[in-house]
């Protein structure tokens, strides 16, 4: 049987250096153009919505809707938790009223509960928001 040494073991898997980002992983993997795609989905829903009387139709565009509206909410939680940090939030004091104010209009007092077009519009007009201070952030 071997046995080895804690420390030396401790030594031999140390890490050897450290690094630092401003991110959870490497630039690249956070992009609101994923919330603003599903919230695209959602408007285009409430508009095949309002263009059908067929009620199966109407029930799958609402259920789709629905989802898709969850998703708009994930994807603005990512960004808001995992990829802005404290020195966003200083240089962009309306951040989190932002990502407050569009997770919110993604949720059951917004396009989850609704099938009115204009709420759509106005997430998207607040994700568009968000993502010229994430395209600035990155400029950085």
């Amino acid at each position: 049987m071997l046995t080895i040494n804690s420390k030396r073991l401790a030594r031999v898997l140390s890490p050897r250096g450290s690094a630092y980002a401003h991110c959870d992983l490497p630039c690249g993997v956070y992009d609101p153009a994923q919330a603003r795609l599903e919230a695209e989905s959602v408007k285009a829903c409430m508009q095949k919505f309002h263009a059908s009387e067929d009620p199966e139709f109407r029930t799958r565009a609402i259920t789709i809707k629905e989802e898709r509206s969850n998703l708009v909410k994930e994807h603005l939680w990512v960004l808001w938790t995992d990829y802005f940090k404290p020195p966003h939030f200083e240089k962009y004091p309306q951040l989190n009223t932002l990502f407050n104010e569009a997770t919110k209009l993604a949720g059951a007092g917004g396009t989850k509960g609704t099938v009115d077009v204009a709420v759509a519009d106005q997430l998207l007009a607040k994700i568009d928001e968000i993502a010229a201070i994430f395209w600035e952030t990155k400029k950085a």
